[in-house]
């Protein structure tokens, strides 16, 4: 028999990883017969997580998973791997990785095991060993002195440990709490809460029910239970009497965005029980929301303002009063991005009541439509949405969670192309924007524009268990400076040589292979459609970028293909083409055993030594390149393709091996053509225009741009299994398909757990923002990791003043030029920003274009200065502002002037 837990916990016990939820049945406080019950239900390894729902403006949850429960892997982390340089015989024995050094992460005890040496075979899948990392970043294994002497290759991997955590039982954990915290601070005011909890049972046991909202006697009631309440063991903390009064005042509310938090925790903890994957909670967690509450006591509601209303909002109405649900109901808000988060968040308008009064609104902005791998995450879409706009998909959905909720899909994305859409006259209308983005570039445009239009934005960014919310209020914080990308910077550029000859990680093969996938199927295409349409001399034409971009598209074939055959033959000389017969030409250029004037070996350091492959219909990698690159050629030429491996295995069967003089018809390789002389002969281009004249036959070619969330249009698949092959080249070991698509589609993966408790935290900022001016310390950034039970909330930085001789500004701030008529010259301008400002402008932009600039040759001033600023700029924006960026003399390097705003 399962005990029932009294009203307003709820128990999620698992029997043999089987879940049971169990409803409380009456308001009990936490007997001793319950108790007792708990302890056998303990006693039968029932792993047990408690969560308080009653009190909605703080929460607590309790985790007792035993005394003996074995994590398997303690955390999100892949293992480690790195490739091996050189392994020495010795007692201890040496290893040396290649790349950089000190460049993984391994640490001393670490266990790690083998695969793939040449030479010292013995350490080839050999029982976990311990490592100790030396200064210079070698790592010191066991005796190795009677192994075979080391030659060539290998992979070292980390062997994850598991661990055992021990839970006390929760009589025992109820005066010997032990809490979530990372400072002394947090353990104090986790403290505080447990009594109150304590407290607040024993007054719902003495009056059968908990306090009434904001009502200052029952909150004294509850503080004097708190103070006759048996001390907590361990520590001699006193109460804050202060916090019990609040959270007695405010426990009858009830706030949605709690419940999306805290049960995204819970639903994290129970997961973890089932597969033991991840550390459970030690043991008590708590979480309040009383930063939403006004700092000054005068502003806290009263209980008549309080009161029911016999609406869906009473809950949030007990806390906060009639007012703010008011200002919610008005409120216009633009949701950007309608993913996995922005489906929370627009699930969380409709539970506060966002934009669902008169006059109020939600517009939400995504241009994406649903795949059947957004239904794992994205809890608005159902499989019989696939294909539709996410954005018009998403709006119906909450409108049905809210009938009240006004929602406007717009299906335009929001970026550069689309200023004139979503300009001044949109953002007039909008309070607030929330991004709910999966790029970091897109994030720094929308955050751009909230700068500029200074618009509050809330901000929300998950990677697997790791999750964040920021708000950012003009003048009051700091603007939106997140990364480029997730890890590194999403606009890195690795050197082209490094990528096409020498790579040396996943990603450069990862990088090469979604080139691959631009230049064969995008650019050559768009190339051969604007020669077909413009008939342009190739004398006119960027000769060597033709050919690179001729040379793969044609391949063996001499005419466009016509059936599916063709774009088989076609993909399996390109297969040759890239794994072996490039291979075998940068090895005559370079071979194994070339060496530096000084000595050195050339393929030494991170350059490793590339090897051809041989093509094996029996391996999967290749062959599923091939169906990928076949059906990519044929999409591009507007032929059916086919996802039949079997039938593509019995065809290349029948195929004979490419000729290898004919997988080039110009040049021999791409060594060759990467050292081509700029200008072309006549035999040259004459074989070029040849080959455009017989490519430019018939329909253009579909440019195929690279989509990362259809997994069936081959687009992944390909950049996969080519990023694989090439690895096998230079012997690196390769990404799998989930770590490729997630970094060549540049993408932050999401869990439902992580984007629930960001949204969450990201409506609780939300109260604050619609609720009136909030002073710094009322805000809050956040950072959550689920599996490993780290949960920080801090206030956000003030924005940073920068200061230029009497001038004082913020990233907020702008310089302001009103229009005049007539309208200024350029020459007038600068004498403006000198008389207003005290500044002598050096040079001015607008946007990339040069519009002054003091190192001018005097005849060149002469003939700009007298001419009207509108004469000087490429385009006059329709909403009759000019931002402009000036640099002045005497500024220092690390000087940014705030932007110029002429008005027209």
């Amino acid at each position: 028999m399962i005990p029932i837990p009294p009203a307003g916990l709820t128990w999620l016990p698992r029997f043999s990883c089987q879940r049971r939820t169990c409803k409380g049945a009456g308001l009990k406080p936490l007997t001793h017969a319950w108790l007792s019950s708990m302890k056998l239900s303990r006693s039968s390894s029932i792993q047990v997580t408690l969560l308080r729902t009653y009190c909605w403006t703080f929460r607590q949850l309790f985790c007792d998973f035993g005394e003996d429960f074995m994590v398997q892997d303690p955390t999100e982390a892949e293992p480690l791997t790195a490739a091996i340089k050189d392994i020495s015989q010795g007692s201890p024995g040496i290893i040396t990785l290649k790349g950089e050094v000190n460049g993984h992460s391994f640490r001393d005890g670490d266990l790690v095991t083998f695969s793939g040496i040449e030479g010292m075979v013995e350490l080839n899948g050999c029982s976990p060993q311990p490592i100790r990392v030396q200064k210079d970043g070698s790592l010191e294994i066991g005796d190795t002195t009677t192994f075979s002497h080391y030659l060539r290759g290998g992979t070292i991997t980390e062997v994850k440990r598991s661990k055992t955590v021990k839970h006390e039982s929760l009589d025992t954990a109820l005066l010997q709490p032990r809490v979530v915290a990372q400072s002394t601070q947090e353990v104090h005011r986790a403290h505080c809460l447990h009594q109150a909890f304590r407290a607040l049972h024993e007054f719902q046991h003495l009056y059968g029910r908990l306090p009434q909202p904001w009502d200052p006697v029952d909150a004294e009631t509850v503080v004097d239970l708190a103070r006759a309440l048996e001390p907590l063991q361990g520590t001699e903390e006193l109460l804050d009497e202060a916090l019990l009064r609040t959270i007695a005042l405010s426990s009858a509310g009830c706030l949605s965005p709690m419940a999306a938090f805290l049960g995204a925790v819970t639903a994290q903890e129970v997961l973890k029980a089932i597969s033991r994957k991840f550390i459970p909670l030690d043991q008590w967690l708590y979480f309040d929301a009383l930063d939403c509450l006004p700092e000054d006591e005068k502003l806290l509601p009263n209980p008549e303002d309080c009161a029911p209303r016999g609406c869906r909002y009473d809950g949030q109405i007990a806390v906060f009063g009639t007012g703010l649900q008011d200002k919610l109901s008005h409120q216009h808000y633009l949701l950007v991005g309608a993913g996995a988060i922005g489906c929370e968040m627009l699930k969380g308008f409709a539970l506060v009541g966002l934009g669902a009064g008169g006059g109020g609104g939600v517009v939400v902005a995504d241009m994406d439509h649903i795949e059947r791998s957004n239904l794992s995450r994205q809890f608005l879409f159902r499989p019989q949405d696939i294909g539709r706009s996410k954005a018009k998909v998403a709006a119906a959905a909450a409108q049905g969670l809210n009938p009240d909720l006004r929602v406007t899909p717009l299906t335009y994305p929001l970026d550069p192309t689309t200023e004139n859409f979503y300009g001044d006259n949109f953002f007039s209308h909008v309070d607030g924007v929330v991004a709910a983005l999966d790029s970091f570039q897109a994030r720094h445009y929308v955050a751009a524009r909230c700068t500029h239009y200074l618009k509050p934005l809330l901000e929300a960014g998950t990677q697997g268990t790791h999750g964040s919310a920021s708000v950012f209020i003009p003048h009051v914080t700091k603007t939106y400076s997140g990364p480029a990308s997730a890890g590194t910077s999403e606009d890195t550029i690795h050197p082209v040589c490094t990528m096409r000859y020498f790579p040396s990680t996943f990603e450069h093969t990862l990088q090469w292979a979604r080139d691959e996938f631009e230049r064969l199927f995008q650019l050559s295409a768009e190339t051969i459609n604007h020669y077909q349409q413009t008939c342009t001399s190739l004398a006119d034409m960027d000769g060597p970028q033709i050919l690179t971009l001729l040379q793969q598209v044609l391949g063996v074939l001499r005419v466009r293909p016509q059936t599916w055959k063709d774009c088989v033959v076609w993909a399996l000389g390109h297969w040759q083409l890239c794994f072996h017969y490039d291979i075998l030409q940068q090895l005559r250029h370079f071979p194994p055993d070339k060496v530096f004037e000084d000595g050195t070996p050339f393929w030494s350091g991170p350059k490793q030594c590339p090897q051809p492959l041989e093509f094996d219909i029996n391996q999967d990698t290749h062959l599923c390149y091939v169906l990928a690159a076949a059906n990519l050629y044929a999409q591009m030429h507007g032929l059916p393709g086919s996802s039949d491996q079997t039938a593509l295995r019995e065809l290349l069967k029948l195929l004979p091996q490419p000729d290898p003089q004919h997988l080039n018809p110009i040049f021999t390789s791409n060594l060759e053509l990467a050292s081509a002389p700029a200008e072309f002969g006549p035999e040259q281009l004459k074989e070029l225009q040849k080959a455009l004249e017989v490519w430019s036959k018939g329909s253009p070619l579909k440019p195929l741009l690279f989509e990362k969330d259809d997994d069936s249009n081959f687009h992944v698949d390909f950049v996969t299994m080519a990023a694989s092959l090439r690895s096998q080249n230079y012997g690196i070991l390769p990404a799998n398909r989930a770590q490729s698509k997630r970094i060549v589609g540049r993408i932050i993966p999401a869990i439902a757990t992580t984007t629930a408790a960001v949204a969450g935290l990201l409506v609780l900022e939300l109260y604050k923002v619609v609720g009136g001016p909030q002073p710094l310390g009322a805000y809050r950034h956040s950072y959550l990791n689920l599996a490993e039970n780290r949960f920080d909330r801090w206030v956000p930085s003030a924005p940073t003043i920068q200061t230029f001789q009497h001038l004082k500004w913020t990233s907020w701030d702008r310089l302001k030029v009103p229009a005049v008529q007539p309208e200024r010259t350029l020459e007038s301008l600068l004498a403006y920003i000198q008389e207003q400002h005290g500044l002598r402008v050096r040079m001015l932009l607008h946007g990339t274009a040069q519009l002054y600039s003091a190192e001018w040759p005097p005849e060149k001033q002469i003939q700009f200065l007298p001419l009207r600023v509108t004469e000087l700029v490429q385009r006059v924006p329709e909403s009759g502002l000019l931002v402009l960026e000036l640099s002045c003399e005497g500024e220092e390097d690390e000087t940014a002037f705030p932007p110029l705003h002429y008005e027209l």
